[in-house]
Order: structure tokens, then C-alpha cells, then sequence
């Protein structure tokens, strides 16, 4: 007995006379998943008739574009034609070989541009059938691909069978495709549609939120700025004509008993491709695919898609894009093709790097939680533009005084104090030198190290404040005209992962159903041993930032101790260069390592909610990269040079080497080198990469398909899609904690680089655009996952701008001379002016108290003569009634006084101002509470009239 396979049964003769899918290409498509008995060919729905996918007569075709005759139903559906990047016809290659292959007439040339025409337009119709079932009607909201092989296992393919036969018990509609119809003739393709019952079911489980009625306050709530505002062109502005204002509803949650309340105009259009995508997965993501009892299945984990997928059971699971990205005609003129073609006109195309975001269609088509990603990389990338101009401004400051900088002359020009001869920089190995030698150092430090600089860290820490209360404020606005504002409190569903580990259950107090249920103690012992094992490698984290240090004390010991006078001179220049780019390398290898390792410690902790679950791995992948990322910055800026001791008596108590020094004019030349490095270095090479790799992947998967030239084959939008990149399984994570590292760099170290905000600004104006092309083009379109918010990725930030307020006061403080020179000025100078001020920050030392390891192998006479006493970094003096004995002198007192007030004051200064500003700035705008509260009135109103429409109904029933 022949066995149908799944979906088949789901074809109905009636839609062969169909005129909309007359004249056709015949395509006969076997599946292999179910080899009938008998050796019998199996065809699948609608095989053996020749209604297949719609194409163009050779007496009328359609223009390219298909702008004059399509079928009334494609038409209806506001779907269009589907090619994806580097996945043009190959056809087109052959037409224009012949082209150029001999001496054609004109008329030849006519009759050959007329074929490429017709062939053009016949695929682009054909990929536009694609988008739906060989009805012509119903949408593929989801298609499930994998590539049997000659040997296939036969578990795998009971598992599809078994899976696939839940799925229709659970409403869903299925149709195959074969290997045979595919371009590269190795992949089957099972497409899913979801029909409205079963659509309108799920719907109201998932309290998704829909139309009520239209929104009356929203033009009467403008204020008198934003009206007059609007009458001013601005080139940021995206065009109206190409981009028309979408009408805003009121929403409430979609129930079927009062479904006439809704806005229901057609069944087709009410729920989006990205609704219904996402509604399909939840019934995908819960489907078992064996045929054990239901809790041994429940316990084995035997369900849901994405096991299939991780088991190679299906190669791929995605939702189709809805057309090619690209048009041969202008957007102008006709208009889009897709809707992922309009978001790559306006959105993706590299020339519209100055405009505006079309956030409200990124959100329709991609699903909320991408929507609000670029929304916050959208509002972080405006938010830069005052702070780049004025870090901008800062260092331009400082590159027009360099040369009035008291101390970095006399370093550089006097011949006295350029002169002094300086004490040695290693032991042994290194000999004296002069403090000339420098000169390029303080030059550098002053660039970065002025008045400027001190005002610009301060306008920094409130830029902070106002970057957080402002966007709480743009968040409060998406999640009402988003309608997710509600979406983690009573929306959203328990992980399928959580419900099938967690074998206890109990009754949920708030909604009444019989849930999992993990017990405090459990959740206690899982949180300790993640905490246990998140300990031991942050310290694995501490201990590679040791061992770059090591090497910098090292490298620097020898280049200072070598032969040649260039090399010499810029040892701590070199050494710091190169333990950054090493340093870098060790950072990108880390994180792939501990990204693994955050994965299997939370999943250990058994989360709820997908919410919570990437919350807690969000916080261990934070605090891994945090460690590995800024370790080595604090290390420069607060540590190093601060505990070495003083000639005669240096502090060895690091593996007994001496540590390393700060060059007399400072450490924060360093610092910025390492920033910068780490810091632009790690942007270009994520740039590079997320540009390359889908590019690459995109050319290796699709070649095979371009090698097929057969005109029979239709390259279908779900073997184009198929040929795309993944979205990786993190989704977001990459791109949210790439920029919030960024963030990192921008507010805590930015007294050290004030050009941070600018690089930052100019990256993420790229970075917009880059993922922009991913998402539209490279990537398979990725589930609509919906989300409230950003996550505790605020709660990261918030973090973060805390440490920047200690972190900018301490680097001022004591990485800088900004207050040693303050202290100078006012304190000491006899004219109240820096002169002198490098004589007064240097302390002499008697040259016989060295220690006997301290003691330079060549004392370089030729050169310093016999020297007697050298000068350091520091406030020292002899103790006179202690020869060799050297204590600190007064100036350091007032000067170690004066930076502890400069750091409390700073931090009250910013703290109060950061008060004020949440004091003044609301939460949530004033319009949008209104229109919560009109939308909570229509939203019981509507009830009422359902409840008495339905009573209406009873009595009538009831009379008849």
C-alpha cells in the first residue's frame, strides 16, 4: 500500500483550472524523503499537471520588473519578484557572452536583447511564484531544507516524517519539493504555511496585539517645535513620496470572540509576514518529532526544530524574504519591487549612510527585538555627534598650544634641563641618557594631557546622564508604538529548553496552569557552581593580562639596553605598540573560548523566559570580555609606574624583576597608544569580518547552484534563501556587545583619548550600514523574535558610566600631571607659571647608593663622563641625618591632597548634575501616557460592545 506524503493530501483539484496558473513550465518533483513501495514514482502536488509556477509567453512578455502583467492574485498579495545577492540568472552571463562572442546586425542585437529580456522577466516571475504555495495563494511562512545523501539514516528520516505529521495535527499546512527541482540537485524543501484558523488560535495564546482603531491624538499631541520644526527640509530626512506616513493604530490583544472589532480589511494583510513567521515557530518549536509517549519525549528532549536542525536532521529552518533586494527600475519611478528592496534602497545602500533609519519597516519586517537593536545603534550613533565634535575640539586645542607647553620645551629646547642625566630605565642592561631623548614624548603627552582635556572628561560624564534618561525616554516611546511594552510581564512564553529539563511543576499563582517549577535550593547550588566556575576563568582572563605585562617589562629591559640610539630612544614606544597588538590578538582568541563557556553555565541554570536566559548570559559574556578588554588599560593607567620604588630601593616583587617606569613626562602617552589600538584595531577587524565572511559563505554555497543552467529549473526563492548566510545563533549578542564595549572605551578612558568619540562616530555610521547589508542581503531573514527593550544591556551601561566617573577623576588625578602642574603653578612657581616646573617634578640621586644589580653594565663614559648622581621621576629627597636614606618631600603631600580632592569633588560635581538631570527629564513623555490611556479606554470599550454584541446573538438564538 502506497503512502501519501505529508501535505500532499492538502492539494485541491480545483486549482488546476486556475487561469492564473496557465501557462506554465512543467517541473516533475520526487520526494525522496518517502520512496514508495514498488518502485513507483511519487510526484509531488500537482506533478503530472502542468500547473506549476506561473511564466511569460514568448508572444507578450512582461517588462523587466514585471510592472505591467502579473497575475491578479500576485497583485493582490503586495508580494514581488525574489533574487538574492550574487544570485543573478545565470542566463544573463550566457546572453551577454553571445553578445560580445561575434559581429551582429541590428537587428540581431534587437532579437538577442529581446530573448535576455524575456528570460529576465520569465525568472523573475517564476522566483516570484516561489513566495508561495503551487496555488498561487497560499504564503510559505516557513521552509524546512536538508539534503539527504545516497545513505541517508534512516532515523532522520523518521524523524521528519513524524515531525511533520504533528505539525499538520497542529493546523499547519506542508507541500514538498524534491532534490530534482533544485538548482544544485542535492536539497529537499518542505514549506510551511499556516492558515488563518489555526493563525487567529495561536494568535490569542500569544496575546499578540492588533489593530483596534485608528489613532485619533497623535497630530493634536504635536507640540508647537515639532510642527514648526517639520516645515524645514532637512537632508537627513528620509523622502515621503518613496516612504509614505503608515496610519497608527490603537492596539489591543487579538481575540477571536471579538474579532469585528478589530480592523480587519483583509485576511491576507492583517497579520504580518513577520507575525506569521514568528507564529509558525512557536508551533514548529514545540512539535515532537518521535513517537514516544508524550513525557518521555517531554524529559528526552525530543522536540522542536531547532534539535532537528542541531542534529542535521534538517540542514535549515528560516522564513523567505519577500523579493530580491535589488530592481533594474528606479524606486522613484515605480515604486518598490519588496519590501526588502525598499529597505535596501533607503536603508542598506552605502549611499544612504547620512540618512535617516526607516525604523518603523526595519520593525515590520524583521521582527521588534532587531527593530530596537538599530533603533538604540541609531540613538547611540546621534548621541556621538556633540561628544565627537568636542573631544574634536580638545585636541585640536591642544595640537594649536603645543608648541606654548612650558614643560615639553624646556624638555626640547632648553639646553640646561635637556640635558640632565637621567638615572637608567632597567637594570644592567640599560645605561643613562639624556632627558632630551624624551622630547617627542612630552610633545605627545601634551596633545592629550591639558585643560581641554580636564573640561572635556567632565561635559563626558554628563553627556553620560543625559544619554541614559534620554533614551529611556525613546525606549518608553518604542514600546507603546510598538506595543511591547507589556511583552515580559505577560506575553511572553516559557523556553521549550526550560519546560522539557525541568521536571518538577507546579501551579503558577498568576496565571492558574500547571507550569515547571525549579526550587530555591536548586537555583541556589546551579548559581553557586556557575559563580565557582566564573571566578576561575576571569582569573585564566587576569592571569593572560600577566603575562602581556611580563612581556612588557621584558621587551623593554632589552630595547633599551640595545646598541643602536634609535631604537634606544623609542623603546617604550615599541614595546607598547607591541604588546597592544599582542594583547588584541589574545582578546579576539579569548572570546571565542569563554563564549562557549557562558553557553553551557547557563543553560546549567535552567532560566524561564528566553528574556531571562540571554539576560544572564549577557552578564558572564560582559564580564569576561570586560576583564579581558580593559585589564590591560587599567593596568597602564593606574598601575603601572606608581609602585616601582626609587633608585637604591626598587619594588622586586614581581617574579623579583624590577617593574616598569613611566617616561618623565608621563604615562598617559601610553595609555593612548594602547587605547587606540585596541580600540580601532578591534573595529576594523570586526568590519572586515562581517563583510567578508557572509560574502564568502553566500559565493561558496550558491556556486554549485550557478553551475545549473538548465532553463527547467526554477531558482526558487527558498533555494535562494537556503544559499544565504545564518544569522548566528546569538542573534544580537555580537552586535549589542560589540558597541557596549565601544561604549566602554568612550566614557571610562576618555580623559586619556578624546578622539575615542570620534573614531566611534565614524565606525558606527559604518557599522549602521554593514549590518544593515547583512540583514538585508547576505543573511537568511531571521525569526521576529519580539522584546520589550534592550535588556540588561541598560543596566551594562548604566554600570559602566558609573566606573567612568571614577575611572576619568582617578586618571586625571594621577595618570596626569594635570594637578602636579596646578599645584606648581599656584604653590610653588615664584611667577605663577609653569617655568620650571620640570626641574621641580625631577629628584636627584647619588649614583653610589645603586643597588649592586641596579648597576648599568656600560656607564657610557665617552658620552655622561663620570657620573655622580642622576636624576628620576619623582618627589624625593636625602635624608640628611641618613646619607642613602630618601624620604618624600612636602610637595608630594600636597600635591597626593590635592588629587584626592580634585577626585571627590569631580565625582560630587557629576553626581549631583546626573541627579538633576533625571529630576528634570521624565521617564516617559507626556504623549505617550495620554495615548496609553485613550488606547486602555478604546481597549475596555470594545469589550463591552463584544460582550453585548454577544448577548444580542444569545437572544436571538434563544427566540428563534
Amino acid at each position: 500500500m502506497s503512502r501519501t506524503p505529508i501535505g500532499f493530501e492538502l492539494q485541491e483539484e480545483g486549482n488546476r483550472g486556475d487561469p492564473a496558473l496557465i501557462n506554465v513550465t512543467q517541473i516533475n518533483v520526487n520526494y525522496p524523503g518517502y520512496p514508495p513501495p514498488n518502485n513507483q514514482t511519487e510526484v509531488a502536488p500537482g506533478g503530472s499537471d502542468p500547473h506549476l509556477y506561473p511564466s511569460v509567453s514568448e508572444k507578450s512578455p512582461a517588462p523587466i520588473g514585471f510592472e505591467g502583467q502579473v497575475q491578479d492574485e500576485l497583485k493582490e498579495n503586495g508580494e514581488d519578484n525574489s533574487v538574492t545577492v550574487n544570485m543573478d540568472s545565470p542566463q544573463t552571463e550566457e546572453a551577454d557572452e553571445e553578445e560580445e562572442g561575434g559581429d551582429l546586425t541590428e537587428k540581431e542585437k534587437k532579437e538577442e536583447e529581446a530573448k535576455l529580456i524575456d528570460r529576465l522577466t520569465q525568472q523573475m516571475i517564476n522566483e516570484k511564484a516561489t513566495l508561495f504555495f503551487r496555488d498561487g495563494k497560499k504564503k510559505i511562512d516557513y521552509v524546512l531544507a536538508y539534503e539527504p545523501g545516497d545513505n541517508e539514516d534512516v532515523k532522520k528520516q523518521q524523524r521528519r516524517k513524524t515531525f511533520e505529521k504533528n505539525l499538520i495535527e497542529e493546523g499547519l499546512e506542508l507541500e514538498h519539493e524534491g532534490k530534482e527541482s533544485s538548482k544544485n540537485g542535492k536539497t529537499c524543501f518542505t514549506k510551511v504555511h499556516i492558515p488563518w484558523e489555526t493563525l487567529t488560535r495561536y494568535a490569542e495564546l500569544l496575546n499578540v496585539k492588533m489593530p483596534l482603531a485608528e489613532n485619533d491624538m497623535e497630530t493634536q499631541l504635536e507640540s508647537c517645535f515639532e510642527n514648526c520644526w517639520k516645515m524645514f527640509p532637512s537632508p537627513f530626512e528620509l523622502d515621503e513620496d518613496v516612504l509614505p506616513t503608515e496610519t497608527n493604530y490603537f492596539t489591543a490583544p487579538f481575540n477571536r470572540s471579538r474579532m469585528d472589532q478589530f480592523v480587519i480589511k483583509d485576511k491576507d494583510t492583517f497579520f504580518t509576514n513577520a507575525q506569521r513567521s514568528k507564529i509558525c515557530y512557536e508551533i514548529l518549536s514545540r512539535a515532537h518529532f518521535t513517537e514516544m509517549d508524550e513525557e518521555e519525549d517531554r524529559v528526552n528532549k525530543k522536540f522542536g526544530v531547532r534539535k532537528l536542525v542541531d542534529n542535521q536532521t534538517y540542514n535549515a529552518a528560516y522564513p523567505l524574504h519577500d523579493g530580491r533586494y535589488h530592481s533594474d527600475h528606479s524606486l522613484l519611478t515605480v515604486g518598490k519591487d519588496s519590501d526588502r528592496h525598499l529597505l535596501y534602497e533607503l536603508w542598506a545602500r552605502p549611499g544612504m549612510w547620512y540618512k535617516y533609519q526607516p525604523l518603523d519597516q526595519i520593525r515590520s519586517y524583521f521582527g521588534e527585538k532587531i527593530g530596537i537593536y538599530f533603533t538604540w545603534l541609531g540613538y547611540y550613533t546621534t548621541m556621538l555627534i556633540p561628544a565627537a565634535v568636542t573631544g574634536l575640539i580638545a585636541f585640536i586645542y591642544g595640537l594649536a598650544t603645543i608648541m606654548d607647553d612650558v614643560p615639553s620645551s624646556e624638555i626640547c629646547d632648553n639646553a640646561t634641563i635637556g640635558n640632565y642625566t637621567m638615572c637608567p630605565m632597567c637594570d644592567q642592561r640599560c645605561s643613562y641618557w639624556r632627558l632630551s631623548d624624551s622630547c617627542m614624548y612630552s610633545r605627545a603627552t601634551y596633545l592629550f594631557d591639558n585643560h581641554a582635556t580636564v573640561a572635556f572628561a567632565i561635559v563626558m560624564a554628563l553627556w553620560a546622564s543625559f544619554f541614559h534618561e534620554f533614551w529611556k525616554r525613546k525606549q518608553a516611546e518604542i514600546e507603546y508604538e510598538w506595543d511591547v511594552a507589556d511583552f515580559e510581564d505577560g506575553e511572553e512564553t516559557v523556553r521549550p529548553e526550560y519546560e522539557a529539563g525541568v521536571k518538577r511543576r507546579r501551579t503558577n499563582p498568576v496565571t492558574n496552569r500547571d507550569e515547571p517549577y525549579v526550587p530555591q535550593w536548586s537555583k541556589c547550588f546551579r548559581y553557586f557552581t556557575s559563580f565557582g566556575v566564573l571566578v576561575f576563568f576571569l582569573a585564566l582572563v587576569l592571569a593572560a593580562v600577566f603575562s602581556v605585562i611580563l612581556y612588557r617589562i621584558v621587551m623593554s629591559a632589552i630595547l633599551y639596553g640595545n646598541s643602536e640610539s634609535l631604537i634606544k630612544t623609542r623603546a617604550s614606544f615599541i614595546s607598547s605598540i607591541s604588546a597592544a597588538c599582542i594583547n588584541l590578538v589574545i582578546i579576539l582568541i579569548l572570546n571565542q573560548f569563554y563564549q562557549r563557556v557562558a553557553y553551557v553555565l547557563t543553560e546549567m541554570e535552567q532560566h524561564r523566559t528566553l528574556t531571562e536566559w540571554e539576560d544572564a548570559f549577557t552578564f558572564k559574556m560582559f564580564l569576561f570580555q570586560f576583564v579581558n578588554f580593559y585589564s590591560s588599560i587599567f593596568y597602564i593607567a593606574f598601575f603601572k609606574g606608581k609602585f616601582v620604588g626609587r633608585p637604591g630601593d626598587y619594588n622586586r616583587s614581581l617574579l623579583d624583576k624590577r617593574q616598569e617606569e613611566c617616561d618623565p613626562s608621563g604615562c598617559l602617552i601610553e595609555l593612548c597608544i594602547q587605547l587606540g589600538i585596541v580600540m580601532v584595531g578591534k573595529q576594523i577587524i570586526n568590519n572586515v569580518k562581517e563583510i567578508l565572511i557572509p560574502k564568502l559563505m553566500v559565493w561558496f554555497r550558491s556556486r554549485q547552484s550557478l553551475k545549473e543552467t538548465s532553463e527547467e529549473k526554477v531558482y526558487s526563492r527558498w533555494e535562494q534563501d537556503y544559499n544565504l548566510a545564518s544569522m548566528p545563533a546569538l542573534g544580537l549578542f555580537d552586535e549589542y556587545l560589540e558597541m557596549v564595549i565601544q561604549y566602554g572605551f568612550v566614557t571610562i578612558f576618555v580623559a586619556a583619548f578624546p578622539l575615542a568619540p570620534l573614531f566611534a562616530l565614524i565606525n558606527n555610521i559604518i557599522e549602521i550600514r554593514v549590518d544593515a547589508y547583512k540583514f538585508t542581503t547576505q543573511w537568511k531573514r531571521p525569526l521576529a523574535e519580539r522584546a520589550q527593550d534592550i535588556g540588561i544591556w541598560f543596566g551594562i551601561l548604566r554600570g559602566i558610566s558609573a566606573i567612568a566617573v571614577i575611572s576619568n577623576a582617578a586618571i586625571i588625578a594621577f595618570t596626569s600631571e594635570f594637578i602636579p602642574k596646578l599645584v606648581y603653578q599656584y604653590g610653588y612657581s615664584p611667577d605663577q607659571t609653569l617655568s620650571g616646573y620640570t626641574q621641580f617634578s625631577l629628584s636627584n640621586f647619588k649614583v653610589q647608593y645603586f643597588a649592586r644589580e641596579s648597576v648599568p653594565d656600560d656607564k657610557k663614559m665617552d658620552i655622561f663622563g663620570n657620573v655622580t648622581q642622576c636624576r628620576f621621576r619623582g618627589y624625593f629627597e636625602e635624608d640628611s641625618s641618613n646619607p642613602g636614606q630618601y624620604d618624600f618631600t612636602m610637595a608630594f603631600w600636597h600635591i597626593l591632597a590635592a588629587k584626592l580632592a580634585f577626585v571627590v569633588i569631580f565625582e560630587n560635581l557629576v553626581v549631583f548634575c546626573t541627579w538633576l538631570v533625571m529630576y528634570l527629564v521624565p521617564d516617559m513623555p507626556y504623549k505617550v501616557k495620554l495615548q496609553m490611556l485613550r488606547e486602555n479606554f478604546l481597549s475596555k470599550e470594545a469589550l463591552f460592545n463584544a460582550e453585548t454584541i454577544q448577548k444580542q446573538r444569545e437572544r436571538s438564538a434563544s427566540n428563534n
